[in-house]
């Protein structure tokens, strides 16, 4: 039977080879990985959890 994992905090700390940055157009925060290729984007205006910020 399976069982729930410990509690916890989780991960700690930022996520590795990952920023973020700011558009000022729509407002909103845009995910790059290390070769700063775009990924993800932000659905509303916050930032995500855990990704370096880059103004």
């Amino acid at each position: 039977m399976a069982t729930n994992p410990p509690k916890g905090p989780g991960r700690v700390g930022a996520v590795k080879d990952r920023d973020q940055v700011h558009n000022p157009r729509n407002n909103r925060w845009t995910k790059r990985d290390e070769g700063k290729q775009f990924m993800d984007q932000k659905a509303n205006t916050r930032t995500f959890k855990g990704v370096r910020k880059i103004k």
